[in-house]
């Protein structure tokens, strides 16, 4: 499988993490956006929306970080439990992917225009960030893992994104959020691939 990454990015990370965890060899294909490889006639045939990561699965491509989550595990999950066939057991892994985009987004709207265009910081656009991390310390509030009380997909992007905004935004501080902190600290310890993870957040960290 010919994997299209970066490993800033933490949508990237969560696919190498998981396909570590599944026991899957990705032939990595690392994309330089500053050179415009993203936007080449060939890429673009695999992936017309030109983002990265893009999986191509002996010749069908799959985009968006968290569709590519779902695709390895269906197709190679030895077992349903990372993402569950029961229709309400998977309804709550799906609220968390849901939420991780939405997570990531006000991340990135809060984030992006300091490091990358030098801008001064909104304390509106941080208060609100800072409200999605309080929906999550809630969710995992007694919960070892984030969803249904077992390891799923749902972990892997939240775990990318999660540590990358840990890493990135120094006024986030986790003793705030002690569920947070408690289940980072798990994961760090636990899910395969969290070592280059977190070499990820560094080197975005100190590429902005």
């Amino acid at each position: 499988m010919d994997f299209y990454y970066l490993l800033e990015s933490a949508p990237c990370r969560s696919i190498l993490m998981l396909a570590k965890a599944l026991g899957l060899e990705l032939n990595r294909k690392l994309l330089s956006l500053k050179n415009n490889e993203h936007l080449t006639p060939e890429f673009l045939q695999l992936n017309p929306q030109h983002t990265i990561p893009t999986l191509v699965d002996n010749g069908y491509s799959v985009w968006e970080s968290r569709v590519i989550l779902i695709y390895l595990a269906e197709k190679y999950g030895k077992d349903d439990s990372l993402y569950p066939k029961c229709p309400k057991k998977r309804a709550v892994v799906n609220q968390r992917l849901f939420f991780d985009l939405s997570l990531y987004a006000f991340f990135a709207d809060y984030y992006y225009p300091i490091a990358r265009d030098k801008q001064m910081p909104v304390l509106e656009r941080l208060s609100k960030l800072e409200g999605q991390f309080e929906f999550l310390n809630t969710f995992l509030d007694g919960q070892t893992y984030a969803a249904n009380g077992s390891l799923s997909i749902a972990d892997f992007t939240l775990y990318a994104t999660v540590s990358t905004i840990a890493t990135c935004v120094a006024s986030i501080g986790l003793n705030k959020y002690p569920n947070i902190a408690r289940w980072l600290e798990h994961l760090s310890k636990t899910l395969p691939g969290a070592d280059e993870n977190q070499k990820g957040c560094d080197l975005i960290k100190a590429y902005w």
